[in-house]
C-alpha cells in the first residue's frame, strides 16, 4: 500500500509526463496509478506541489469536464489558464476548449 507521502510522489510522476500543450485529469492519473476512487487525493498532491523544489506542470491537470477546478490553489486565479494559454490551450469560461483533442491519457502512455 502507498503511503501519502509516496503516493503524491507518483501523482508529481505522472504529472510531470504530461506533455507540453496536452491536459490530463485528475481521475485519469489515479487510474493510471491503480487508485481509481482517488481523484481527490490526486487533487490534494497538487495542490501541495507548489512547496517542492522542482516544477510539476500541475495546471495540466483539469476535472473530467475540462474546467480549471485547480485555479484557485495558483499564486492568483489566472494563472492557470495563463500557463495553459501559453502552451497554445484555449481556455474560454474556465473550460479546455477542444478538450477531448487536447486529452492526454497517462494508461496509455506511460503503461
Amino acid at each position: 500500500m502507498l503511503t501519502e507521502e509516496s503516493f503524491f510522489q507518483a501523482v508529481y510522476t505522472v504529472t510531470r509526463a504530461i506533455p507540453y500543450g496536452r491536459v490530463t485529469t485528475y481521475g485519469a492519473i489515479a487510474r493510471c496509478m491503480g487508485s481509481p476512487g482517488a481523484s481527490r487525493m490526486v487533487g490534494w498532491a497538487l495542490n501541495n506541489c507548489h512547496t517542492l523544489d522542482d516544477f510539476i506542470p500541475a495546471h495540466r491537470v483539469v476535472n473530467r469536464h475540462g474546467l480549471l477546478t485547480g485555479k484557485h490553489h495558483f499564486r492568483h486565479s489566472g494563472l492557470m489558464q495563463e500557463l495553459l494559454e501559453s502552451e497554445d490551450i484555449k481556455v474560454i469560461n474556465d473550460c479546455v476548449v477542444d478538450f477531448e483533442e487536447r486529452f492526454w491519457d497517462p494508461c496509455s502512455n506511460l503503461i
